[in-house]
């Protein structure tokens, strides 16, 4: 998942000011109590970051892939 996809992501599945705020605000356990958005400026991978966040959210496995993009490969 490149950042610009992870960006998207967020948009689409938690709308633009929401997302903003759970990027900056949501504490993540899974990264070493980050937030999203320090997670990705320590150089987490976006992929890493998305499912941390979706685990965190409860989004449902079906919309993890990302909103509006593709499928993951199998």
């Amino acid at each position: 998942m490149k950042l610009s996809e992870f960006r998207y992501a967020v948009s689409q599945e938690f709308g633009e000011g929401y997302g903003r705020v759970l990027m900056r605000d949501l504490v993540l356990p899974q990264l070493g109590g980050r937030s999203a958005e320090h997670a990705l400026d320590d150089g987490v991978p976006p992929k890493d970051v998305w499912a941390a966040l979706c685990d965190a959210a409860e989004v449902p496995e079906g919309r993890r892939h990302g909103v509006g993009l593709p499928s993951p490969r199998k």
